[in-house]
């Protein structure tokens, strides 16, 4: 069993999710939190919050890896700084611990879960929710997102051939993203899947990218 856990950097939010996936690529939820802080406190003290939040979750929980979402700049720059601050965080965290981390941007993310590389919030819960045989989808959106993250970095770590699956123990939006990444599918998925599995050339941390996860 491979046990990754995902950030969703954010400073008022902070998702911390852990999964635990099968050589299968079947997933189970070990644990998900979010830790806050409020806009008020001082930034310092909110920036030491989640830092010691993900520390803990780190220490406790013990993955083999963990997986961060990529920031870009949006038109917000005074949340994409706090953003990217509470990122920054996660992978010291993990650098610290001697943990591989994986950067995932949120297309790659919802194209890995749903199938679609645009899906909305509300479509990431439900199938982050089927994903992981939840009774109803995890809350708020930070904490779905955290799960999607480890989700989507336990799957890219091997593909189902390395992993010993076979096509039939596969969902519809594992396949596309199977496929998309063999290049053996022309699909709307698949193709969703595969721009979003293309590396982002000629783009920095300062150039525009798509929406968050929750957004």
């Amino acid at each position: 069993m491979l046990r990754v856990l995902g950030v969703d950097p954010g400073l008022t939010r902070c998702g911390v999710g852990v999964v635990e996936v099968a050589p299968n690529r079947r997933a189970r939820l070990v644990h998900v939190t979010v830790v806050r802080t409020p806009p008020d406190m001082p930034l310092e003290q909110r920036l030491l919050r989640i830092a010691d939040g993900i520390a803990a979750e780190i220490d406790e929980h013990r993955p083999d890896a963990v997986a961060v979402e990529r920031v870009f700049a949006q038109a917000n720059v005074r949340t994409v700084m706090g953003t990217a601050q509470a990122a920054g965080l996660a992978l010291h965290a993990a650098a610290a611990r001697g943990l591989p981390v994986g950067l995932h941007t949120p297309s790659e993310v919802k194209a890995a879960v749903t199938g679609y590389g645009n899906a909305d919030k509300r479509q990431v819960q439900t199938m982050i929710a089927r994903v992981l045989g939840l009774d109803e989808a995890p809350k708020p959106a930070d904490a779905a997102d955290a799960l999607a993250l480890a989700v989507c970095h336990a799957w890219r770590l091997g593909s189902p051939d390395v992993a010993g699956s076979r096509p039939t123990n596969l969902t519809p939006a594992q396949r596309a993203w199977r496929d998309a990444q063999a290049g053996t599918a022309d699909t709307p998925l698949a193709r969703a899947a595969a721009a979003a599995a293309r590396p982002q050339r000629g783009r920095s941390a300062s150039s525009v990218g798509g929406p968050r996860l929750g957004a």
